[in-house]
């Protein structure tokens, strides 16, 4: 076994944080998942604004849906619906083979409505009806008018990836968030192994704030460059800490007995930032059992060619500890650091969107002149 199937042996689901119209047309991903590498496919508004953008293979669609007088947003989404269902086909025969355990493609709600509850909700039901597949996941962010969305949608039956997660106890609330829809199904009389989710716990973008705040106290604080670039495993480690404390409680076990299935800690942003840092640093950290871990295109090949695949999730859980102890004396505020790191992430994603919509209405004037 090449290390990303031996991931799979040890628990972990190495899943491919990208999708193009090019890598679905050309077989690609189909060959990917064919060879046992990969078990599932993320995607965001900045990966599609890469696909679209950045090449020409958009272009017929966009004529079609231009021609029919619709706006750049609901191109957008006719477009994401159809790569999404195709690429959820792929991994059709891996949810068959895993009974529904994984298997997932994943399309994220508008950025534009990280912070209203209801209209995600809305969004949510719609964008899981349009697509049609039962190994569909949306991804809500973790903001806190997302909470409630969450909890209604895992209610109405729809899988969910909650993305853009940064601290412990925002974590800890989407666990609550997550099993809080599980109940109110159980309490209709409604069925909850059907109802997948995964929790999208952001990575190296911690280091990157954390990292920066040590460089800052480097020349008065000695010592404090041993602890950069461990912020961001020191605080997943104790994530999955807090994922095995809440699924060992009674109040899971009542969940579980009804068939729940448990919401997998998923580890996003697994890039390494910092090119001082070995390039597999955020997957080799993180492997354990129940959990998910989503790699960009070179992660998944830099892994796959010279990754190492050994349980490694629950070691140095003290020194997990420790390490944000010493963060905490050196008056390094992790809530504001994290609370902060959400908020650039919705940003970013807005951002991108925009540029995506701009980027499509431009195409659709060029392509159907009437449309001008």
């Amino acid at each position: 076994m090449n290390p990303l199937q031996q991931l799979q042996a040890l628990g972990q689901s190495p899943w491919h944080d990208n999708i193009s119209r090019d890598q679905l047309e050309s077989g690609e991903l189909a060959r990917m998942v064919a060879a046992g590498d990969i078990t599932g496919l993320t995607s965001n508004p900045t990966i599609f604004q890469q696909a679209i953008s950045g090449s020409d293979d958009y272009d017929a669609s966009i004529r079609a849906h231009a021609q029919r007088g619709v706006g750049a947003e609901e191109i957008f989404y006719a477009l994401a619906s159809e790569d999404i269902q195709a690429a959820a086909d792929i991994f059709r025969p891996v949810y068959d083979r895993s009974a529904g355990g994984d298997g997932f493609v994943s399309l994220e709600i508008s950025p534009r409505l990280a912070h209203e509850t209801e209209a995600s909700v809305r969004e949510a039901l719609h964008l899981w009806q349009r697509v049609a597949r039962p190994n569909l996941m949306i991804k809500i962010p973790a903001t806190r008018p997302g909470l409630a969305a969450i909890t209604a949608t895992i209610r109405a039956g729809v899988n969910v990836n909650v993305t853009l997660i940064f601290s412990l106890q925002r974590y800890a609330e989407v666990m609550d968030a997550y099993m809080s829809g599980l109940e109110e199904r159980l309490a209709a009389g409604e069925d909850v192994s059907g109802v997948a989710s995964v929790a999208s716990f952001f990575v190296s973008r911690l280091d990157t704030l954390a990292d920066a705040r040590l460089d800052e106290l480097a020349s008065t604080e000695p010592g404090v460059a041993k602890l950069k670039g461990g912020t961001a495993i020191a605080n997943a480690r104790l994530a999955y800490v807090l994922f095995h404390e809440t699924t060992s409680g009674q109040r899971w076990a009542a969940l579980a007995a009804a068939g729940g299935r448990v919401q997998r800690p998923l580890w996003a942003s697994t890039s390494t930032k910092n090119p001082q840092y070995r390039d597999v640093l955020y997957v080799e950290a993180l492997i354990g059992a129940d959990t998910v871990n989503t790699m960009p295109p070179n992660t998944l090949q830099a892994f796959k060619q010279h990754g190492h695949a050994k349980e490694t999730i629950t070691a140095g859980t003290d020194a997990a500890r420790a390490h944000m102890a010493k963060l905490a004396d050196l008056d390094i505020d992790m809530v504001a650091v994290t609370d902060k790191l959400e908020a650039d992430g919705v940003a970013a994603f807005a951002q991108s969107f925009e540029d995506l919509l701009a980027v499509i209405e431009q195409r659709s004037r060029s392509l159907h002149p009437a449309r001008a």
